[in-house]
């Protein structure tokens, strides 16, 4: 999975590229754990390029959220198409994250 990475503002926004699936799910959240670190929790990731999410990646989703809110931050997706949109539905996964409609809403809740 390819992930681009630009910051806007004090915040990284993370692009994934791609499903998130399997293999693909612990580089994932390695990205985004060290994107955290570097930034305070300040990072954003932009779900515009992702078109699929299996049980792997939302099991990152969850334990990214959790890892974020153990160090009280929140985890914060934008741009999630409308199938991972429903999927984060059925599974309650907004439990874990906060989900903005684009990327510089989400930045901009930072402020």
């Amino acid at each position: 999975m390819q992930i681009d990475e630009q910051s806007q503002a004090a915040v990284v926004v993370l692009s994934p590229r791609g499903p998130l699936t399997g293999g693909d799910s612990g580089v994932f959240a390695s990205r985004v754990q060290a994107a955290a670190s570097r930034q305070h929790g300040r990072v954003v990731v932009d779900f515009s390029h992702v078109s699929f999410i299996d049980s792997a990646g939302l099991e990152a989703i969850a334990d990214l959220g959790e890892s974020f809110e153990r160090h009280a931050r929140t985890l914060k997706l934008a741009a999630v198409n409308d199938t991972v949109r429903e999927v984060f539905g059925v599974t309650e996964m907004t439990g874990f994250c906060e989900v903005y409609d684009d990327t510089s809403s989400a930045v901009r809740s930072f402020e």
